[in-house]
């Protein structure tokens, strides 16, 4: 006679939890406590604004750290044979469980606080997308009990899957690949974001007025080209070194693992410790981005094209799938490859270039882009002012030369192929992107074909899929061509909507294959 498994006993967060939020609110508080001093002993006097100031923060630590004991008193969890639950709330009892069958990952973040109090926070997902109603969070846990739950709800049933592979580590961290921070797309905007806390801090103290009066001290005898372009060097330089604290913020202690029993895991951060798990039978294929920038250097990353890989709010960076940061190219195609469990990576396979005719459409894009705003500055500059015009041939001039460059390299990075098990596509010129998509992952297919791509003979047809960006594009192949692509990379998916054009229908050419009229996408 079977007999049911004991329940498991219910158990708490960690209770330090209540001193990680005292201390994380004295932080905020001390750091809001100076400009709120000095915006108050204007008013009051020095000692008086202090004496505020400091009941303010005392009251502000002490109801934060009494509604996290409130919280921390009434949260539970237990994980049973078949379920994960949680129960927390006062007065309204909130009760929530997840099927350990639907369980897909469970990732472990830890910032420098609980990183020192030896806690951990544990996200616990289904890989749905429903809000926070596929995931489970445990804020915070000792560490170990996180290392616990994480092997208990991913070790499950997973078994070894075939081909050339091997377990351990497959890919750490080589500090050169730092060098790469400065060129990616985020320098910029850090730069900007310097600028701007400069003038939010001077505000703050009263003196934004002041700095901005010594700044156009300085520049007083340059010209504006001159000032624009040293502003714009200052900008860079501020971008660059923000980058690269990023970058080693991000990245540092960064290492790529397989686990026994089939699970991929992903370790990095410096101050803030990230563990991702990525089951490899969730696994559909991988992703080698390079931004334009990165690819000058013969540099990319590579993502992971995977189902029931979970999202929340504070997990909403592009860097959650990322199984590899920005290296060198051959790097990444042999982290790709022992990803995948291949000898060679299906991403750097020979692929088919697609018709001048998509030259054409881009280059076209490219030249109304610009062309489209130097007009308006033009007629503008002709009934308002002769500046205008002048900006209009500049933008001209800059223009038309690098929308013609990008246009070609878009062209030129146009491609498909059938890799073994993959289908593999790639487009893009500012993000380069080369998607090897697992043809058993392929759901269905998505053809379409403007009016204008109809007369120059080409199409987009899309791979639809339930996992990563859930539609990978080959963007203006030959008609014909791109059909017969999708048509052997999942054979009898398309087949009902296609027909073969005998060669004497098209004036002599060789047997084509199009769509079937009437047939919808």
């Amino acid at each position: 006679m079977s007999t049911a498994a004991p329940p498991a006993d219910w158990r708490r967060l960690d209770r330090r939890t209540v001193l990680a939020t005292a201390l994380v609110t004295a932080g905020v508080a001390a750091g809001a406590a100076v400009p709120t001093t000095l915006g108050l002993s204007g008013r009051f006097g020095f000692v008086a604004a202090v004496a505020w100031v400091a009941a303010g923060v005392a009251l502000l630590i002490a109801g934060s750290a009494g509604a996290d004991y409130v919280r921390w008193r009434r949260t539970r969890y237990r994980v049973g044979a078949d379920r994960v639950e949680l129960h927390t709330g006062l007065l309204l009892v909130r009760k929530r469980s997840l099927a350990r069958e639907r369980i897909r990952s469970v990732d472990l973040t830890a910032p420098l606080l609980q990183r020192v109090l030896g806690l951990v926070t544990v996200r616990i997902g289904t890989g749905e997308h429903h809000g926070d109603e596929s995931t489970l969070v445990l804020d915070p846990v000792l560490r170990a009990e996180g290392e616990r739950l994480r092997r208990a709800l991913l070790e499950r049933g997973l078994t070894e899957a075939s081909g050339s592979h091997r377990e351990g580590e497959l890919a750490t961290l080589d500090p050169r690949w730092i060098r790469y921070a400065p060129v990616s797309f985020v320098a910029p905007a850090l730069g900007g974001a310097a600028a701007g806390a400069v003038l939010q801090v001077s505000d703050w103290f009263g003196a934004q007025g002041q700095v901005i009066e010594w700044a156009s001290d300085r520049f007083r005898d340059f010209s504006l080209p001159s000032v624009i372009a040293l502003l714009a060097v200052a900008a860079t330089l501020a971008g660059a070194v923000g980058a690269l604290g990023l970058w080693v913020e991000m990245w540092w202690n960064y290492r790529l693992e397989r686990e026994p029993g089939g699970t991929l895991r992903i370790r990095r951060g410096l101050l803030t410790s990230r563990s991702v798990s990525i089951e490899e039978r969730r696994l559909r294929g991988v992703d080698l981005v390079e931004p334009l920038g990165v690819r000058l250097l013969g540099a990319a990353r590579v993502d992971a094209i995977t189902t029931g890989l979970a999202k929340d709010d504070e997990e909403e960076r592009g860097d959650h799938s990322t199984l590899l940061p920005v290296a060198p190219r051959p790097v990444a195609d042999g982290a790709a490859a022992a990803v995948l469990r291949e000898a060679v990576s299906p991403t750097g396979a020979e692929l088919t270039a697609h018709p001048p005719a998509a030259r054409g459409r881009r280059l076209r894009r490219a030249y109304a882009a610009v062309l489209v705003p130097v007009l308006v500055q033009a007629l503008l500059g002709a009934l308002l002012t002769p500046v205008l015009l002048w900006t209009a041939l500049g933008c001209a001039a800059l223009g038309l030369p690098a929308g013609a460059l990008l246009a070609r390299d878009a062209y030129r990075g146009l491609g498909h192929v059938l890799s073994g098990g993959y289908l593999v596509t790639r487009s893009g010129t500012l993000r380069r992107s080369t998607a090897a998509l697992e043809r058993a992952g392929v759901i269905g297919w998505t053809v379409r074909q403007s009016y204008f791509q109809r007369r120059a003979g080409l199409l987009n047809i899309s791979a639809t899929t339930a996992a990563g960006a859930g539609v990978y594009t080959v963007y203006d192949a030959d008609a014909s061509e791109g059909l017969v692509f999708a048509s052997e990379a999942v054979p009898g998916l398309l087949e009902p909507f296609l027909e073969r054009v005998p060669a004497g229908e098209r004036g002599g050419l060789p047997e084509r294959m199009r769509a079937k009229r009437g047939a919808g996408e």
